[in-house]
């Protein structure tokens, strides 16, 4: 049986990510959700449950945290992002351009690479919030009891999202002033079913209320943080646009910002997606002009992703031209060159030591699961059963917690300890003594850890390794007697 070409690209892309996944070790958040994320609960520190939940149950149905498992929600749930994908754009063109759109949508390195494929909120983010759009395209024209249906697949939907990420909310408040906006759609507001919607999402995203109620609302206020800033600075959104330019690609990027600008003039199909685009793009560059602290450039992925179909009704109009098809393969050849550079990096070490001459520090530590850190230390007897370990900050800690697996129960010793906090609070450890690693010198290392414990004992370090290359030297210290505050 020939199988359909939407169908040979999405098993095709899946594939490939599978590959990937399998072949480089876990990054620096994503080491953190899987290790601070252990213990299961309604709510966490940083983000809402959904990504934290898909790779504890991937871990615990297949009984290993392996980068591909806890990756195979993520890689599953984009092959998912890409039919929503598809049928979106279905609806405001036709087959061809629907195609387009998702291998334009596979290209973009902050879709294809990190959303289609690591351990972070916007894999769950992103499929649902295409579910809503999906939704809501068929509820706005629908009549009777099939509108009740579409709006409340649309609430659930939208609850979902809201369940994975809380920016979230930017896109359903472009739905919401697309229907301010939209004269042959405005009389939905007078209606009960977006408001059935309403309740049915908020419902979903009941069990992260219910968590920040018990926590000092402790998740909204660290998100809420970061909106907050005195000194305006009216330059910043531009570079917040360029970064996101390079995180879609450039050259992806600009048709999509025209797309934008002219959709607002077309069909309601397109206008609705432009309008639902617009929060991300826009608040998010505006929060960077006074926010104190960075924006990061995929915060406003959401805006772009419902520009894909737009961009793919455009390439199929013109895929027929040179520069275009060039254009395309080009950015297909740059992906795939790229992860696969990355993937033998991490797996033959074939550049050696040679980015360590070029940059700071060698990259390639940050690919790899620290297992050398488990098994040396295991040979030392310095592992034993029900092991206390802890690191200095969240990011370390995330690392080096993933390297030495879930049976070392791992704290952070830092006031900004984000879910390892709440997971595992210190003062539950108070006076026990403590494995201690740290990056970095012996004698800095000592400075930052005694004001935590009674007594603090220097042991032989030890260091992250790739083929026997010491990509990172790790401080071992013995802390006696923990002190839950400094």
């Amino acid at each position: 049986m020939r199988l359909s070409p939407i169908v040979r690209l999405i098993a095709g892309t899946t594939l490939i990510r599978l590959a990937f996944a399998a072949t480089t070790g876990l990054g620096m958040d994503e080491s953190y959700m899987v290790t601070a994320g252990r213990i299961l609960s309604l709510g966490y520190f940083d983000h809402p449950p959904a990504s934290w939940w898909l790779s504890w149950v991937a871990a615990h149905l297949f009984g290993t945290e392996a980068s591909w498992v806890v990756r195979l929600p993520f890689i599953l749930l984009f092959a998912l992002s890409q039919v929503l994908m598809w049928r979106i754009t279905r609806r405001l063109a036709d087959q061809r351009a629907a195609f387009w759109a998702v291998v334009a949508f596979n290209l973009s390195p902050v879709f294809g690479i990190t959303t289609g494929t690591w351990v972070l909120p916007d894999g769950p983010l992103d499929a649902a919030l295409l579910a809503a759009a999906l939704c809501l395209l068929h509820a706005l024209p629908a009549t009777g009891r099939r509108a009740l249906g579409w709006w409340a697949a649309t609430g659930l939907c939208a609850g979902l999202a809201l369940f994975s990420k809380y920016s979230a909310v930017l896109t359903i408040g472009g739905a919401f002033l697309y229907l301010v906006a939209s004269r042959p759609h405005r009389h939905w507001l007078a209606r009960p079913e977006p408001y059935v919607a309403a309740v049915l999402a908020l419902a979903v995203f009941s069990p992260v209320l219910i968590w920040n109620t018990t926590h000092g609302w402790a998740s909204f206020a660290f998100q809420g943080d970061r909106a907050s800033g005195l000194r305006f600075r009216p330059l910043i959104p531009i570079q917040v646009w360029g970064g996101e330019a390079l995180f879609v690609l450039p050259w992806i990027w600009l048709p999509m910002i025209i797309l934008f600008l002219r959709g607002f003039r077309r069909g309601w199909e397109e206008r609705l997606l432009v309008w639902l685009a617009a929060p991300p793009i826009v608040v998010f560059a505006l929060i960077s002009a006074w926010s104190s602290q960075r924006v990061l450039f995929h915060w406003a992925a959401p805006g772009y992703l419902m520009l894909f179909p737009l961009l793919g009704r455009a390439i199929a109009e013109r895929v027929d031209v040179a520069w275009v098809r060039r254009t395309v393969a080009g950015s297909a050849i740059l992906v795939l060159v790229s992860i696969t550079v990355i993937a033998t990096q991490n797996q033959f070490d074939w550049l050696g030591g040679r980015l360590a001459t070029v940059m700071r520090s060698d990259p390639t530590a940050e690919g790899l699961d620290w297992t050398s850190l488990r098994n040396d230390l295991a040979a030392r007897d310095l592992l034993p059963p029900g092991t206390v370990a802890a690191a200095l900050n969240w990011r370390d800690a995330g690392k080096i917690g993933r390297g030495l697996g879930p049976d070392a129960t791992m704290l952070c010793l830092n006031i900004d300890a984000r879910q390892f906090g709440v997971a595992d609070p210190l003062r539950a450890f108070a006076g026990q003594d403590v494995l201690v690693l740290v990056l970095g010198p012996v004698d800095k290392a000592v400075v930052e850890a005694k004001p935590w414990f009674q007594t603090v004992e220097v042991l032989p370090s030890t260091s992250v390794r790739l083929d026997g290359r010491v990509l990172r030297t790790v401080t071992v210290l013995r802390g006696r007697g923990l002190l839950p505050r400094p």
